[in-house]
């Protein structure tokens, strides 16, 4: 009878590896829902105790190359080791009824948590996956310092191959839990955190991590970023300006890659204000007072039980040739129809 179950487990995992397009696999022991394409990682949902919200993270293009920076989860030589908060693709505030959410990172000792709040994920709510797509939603708690929920989120990813280009939908459903929210106008929304090759050339020497982790200051991977968006600004023009998307262009191992991040039109406050910068692209529905010089100001507040609802597509694109701005807005409309 053991020798059978065995037989029928190595079975099933053969049927699993043989799966072409997209598959799913949680992992409860290191706390990860991986999405894998043609049995290859390209991202993993990562909930784990060393960050303090949940995160994408790495993500690859459809062919295996990394465009987000490891540090601090998984250093590599080059990354710049700053903002350790910057993990991945992330979705928090940084003032919410007083506590940030944004900047808040693990291993803070007890008596200096006092302004600052975590996400945790809850539980899995329903997942869906074929050759083509893969999709899960899950549900997680905005918890103050003593573990008191303040917003309930119901997240949903969407994941997807187009012409070798990987979709990824996501979703954030904000609930206030029984008491009146206020997002202050701060730092959030959605964050992205690239990698070294696809920051933007500067004249400053960064301190980035050598192959024996070892703070240097140089360039071992030379940054080749250029930033554009929809209105055609360059790139030190796209930070601190509104618009429906934001996209680089850059070369990491002999490929050419482009990442967009798309504001969706029903989103409060679209098109977005952006902040990019040292490889951070993040949209900023809940802010002003930081892009007018104070002139206006933004204090969104979700009345008790009342919600709302933010829509984001990212797209990574590695091979030959970088997306065109038609092929991004070909993508941008497809997306804007979503309802």
């Amino acid at each position: 009878m053991r020798t059978t179950l065995v037989v029928l487990l190595l079975l099933v995992e053969v049927s699993v590896q043989a799966q072409s397009g997209f598959s799913l696999h949680e992992n409860k022991k290191t706390k990860r829902i991986e999405v894998l394409f043609n049995q290859k990682l390209i991202t993993a949902y990562y909930y784990g105790d060393s960050v303090e919200k949940p995160v994408l993270f790495p993500i690859k293009t459809l062919t295996g190359t990394t465009i987000t920076r490891g540090y601090p989860l998984a250093p590599r030589s080059g990354d710049r080791a700053d903002q350790p908060h910057e993990v991945g693709l992330w979705l928090t505030h940084q003032d919410v009824n007083g506590l940030d959410f944004w900047n808040n990172v693990a291993g803070v000792p007890a008596d200096k948590r006092q302004t600052t709040g975590s996400i945790r994920f809850q539980n899995i709510l329903t997942q869906a996956v074929d050759a083509n797509k893969a999709s899960f939603r899950t549900h997680c708690h905005w918890l103050d310092v003593n573990g008191k929920v303040l917003v309930e989120e119901v997240e949903e990813f969407t994941f997807r191959e187009q012409a070798g280009n990987l979709i990824i939908d996501r979703s954030s459903v904000l609930k206030a839990n029984g008491l009146d929210v206020r997002f202050t106008d701060a730092n959030g929304l959605l964050g992205l955190k690239l990698t070294r090759e696809l920051e933007a050339p500067s004249k400053d020497d960064a301190m980035v991590l050598d192959a024996k982790g070892n703070l240097v200051k140089g360039i071992p991977a030379i940054p080749t970023g250029s930033y554009t968006n929809k209105e055609g600004l360059a790139t030190e023009s796209v930070s601190g300006k509104r618009s429906l998307w934001v996209a680089v262009n850059g070369r990491k191992e002999g490929q050419d890659i482009s990442v967009v991040v798309m504001d969706h039109p029903l989103n409060m406050g679209s098109p977005v204000y952006w902040q990019v910068g040292d490889g951070l692209i993040a949209a900023n529905p809940l802010g002003k007072k930081l892009f007018t010089n104070g002139k206006q100001m933004l204090n969104f507040k979700l009345i008790k039980d009342q919600s709302t609802t933010f829509r984001y597509r990212i797209v990574v694109h590695g091979g030959k040739g970088t997306l065109t701005p038609g092929e991004i807005e070909a993508l941008r409309e497809e997306f804007a129809s979503i309802r």
